[in-house]
């Protein structure tokens, strides 16, 4: 139990659980975007298509039995959500390497040397100007 609790409580454990949850939320408002706003202008321009509802019938409904249909509007929504956000992924993950690049830029100036590296110089240089 002990082991289990050390694993769960490490930062990369939580920070992982807390980025699949957002990532889900996230990826519902993303087709609640898609289906809800984009799609049905996009229909509209295309002569008052909804997506939803593109399919092709496979097999006529029988009776009881429904009909075996190709939904591809429902395939090209789902196209259209995951290019939204693998977009979105690319443009954060672009900005936080902006970022971490200035942090990168801007290094700390280098430690004044100490007494006794001073004293070591100056050894040095004596012992360099001797041969």
């Amino acid at each position: 139990m002990k082991e289990f609790r050390d694993f769960i409580s490490k930062g990369n454990v939580l920070d992982l659980a807390v980025a699949v949850i957002l990532g889900a939320a996230f990826g519902k408002i993303v087709a609640s975007f898609v289906s809800d706003i984009l799609m049905p202008p996009i229909g509209i321009l295309l002569g008052g298509v909804d997506f939803k509802d593109l399919s092709v019938v496979l097999k006529d409904a029988v009776g009881n039995v429904p009909a075996v249909t190709l939904n591809y509007g429902m395939f090209i929504q789902n196209v259209v959500d995951f290019l939204i956000i693998a977009l979105s992924v690319f443009l954060i993950v672009k900005l936080a390497n902006n970022f971490s690049k200035k942090k990168e830029e801007a290094p700390a100036a280098p430690p004044a040397p100490t007494k006794d590296q001073e004293l070591l110089s100056e050894i040095r240089d004596l012992l360099k100007e001797r041969k």
